[in-house]
């Protein structure tokens, strides 16, 4: 099985757990459906040989910043094999990371158009398309040992930005399962909220780049920027 591009993940740690999402096959509603959309595909995409697998995270191996989805879009990441790649909310979160200095290019359509992220890595809750985009409580805690571990690994880390309201409800039990601390008042979910954790990361939140918040004028283009000019000056912040 071949390695997914990903800024030179060469290190065995890495490599390694990259090979453990890919291979993952523990929920059978997901594997189905990943499989069967990979299969049947969207007319639109009929010439593509669809990934139609688990998909890992990338990035720079080692970020600063970590950005955590919900789950692969099935004709997005399902299709390409890398997060984000290849659909809508792409568009929007790369144009987004490369406005604050993240990303080497404002779009991507396949995962090897050369695009890199400088300082920044992107992961989700769960690694396979679910059906309508939603995975079950069962599958997202099957998932979570991949994130944890992915904590282990990114030692700089220091900003976490979430999309969506359920990534952000799948990164804390993650970092609790991790050992990590929550702190009170318990973050509550809120576009462009800033928490930082105990002893951990700055905690930022975004609505989510979907179809259904782009459309209707919930998120823009300038709000989501913002999110990630805010992380940027977090991180210069930190190294202070």
């Amino acid at each position: 099985m071949s390695a997914l591009p990903g800024n030179g993940d060469r290190s065995p740690a890495w490599g390694t757990l990259r090979e453990a999402v890919i291979g993952c096959r523990a929920c059978p509603r997901l594997v189905a459906h990943r499989e069967r959309v990979a299969v049947q595909k969207r007319a639109s995409f009929r010439e593509w040989d669809y990934w139609g697998r688990p998909v890992p995270s990338f990035g720079d191996p080692g970020a600063r910043l970590l950005v955590v989805g919900l789950a692969p879009a099935a004709h997005g990441a399902n299709r390409t094999g890398r997060m984000f790649t290849g659909d809508r909310s792409g568009d929007w979160l790369f144009d987004a990371l490369h406005s604050a200095g993240f990303a080497s290019q404002a779009s991507s359509v396949h995962r090897r158009d050369g695009l890199r992220l400088d300082d920044a890595r992107i992961s989700a809750i769960v690694r396979c398309a679910p059906p309508e985009n939603l995975p079950d409580r069962l599958e997202i805690g099957r998932c979570r040992g991949f994130l944890v571990e992915e904590f282990r690994l990114l030692r700089r880390l220091r900003v976490v930005v979430c999309l969506g309201a359920l990534a952000f409800h799948g990164w804390l039990q993650a970092w609790r399962a991790a050992g990590g601390s929550i702190g009170r008042p318990r973050p509550v979910f809120r576009h462009a909220a800033v928490h930082r954790l105990p002893d951990g990361p700055w905690l930022l939140l975004s609505y989510h780049p979907s179809q259904q918040n782009t459309f209707t004028g919930r998120l823009t283009r300038r709000m989501l920027r913002d999110v990630f000019r805010r992380a940027r000056r977090l991180l210069e912040l930190e190294s202070r």
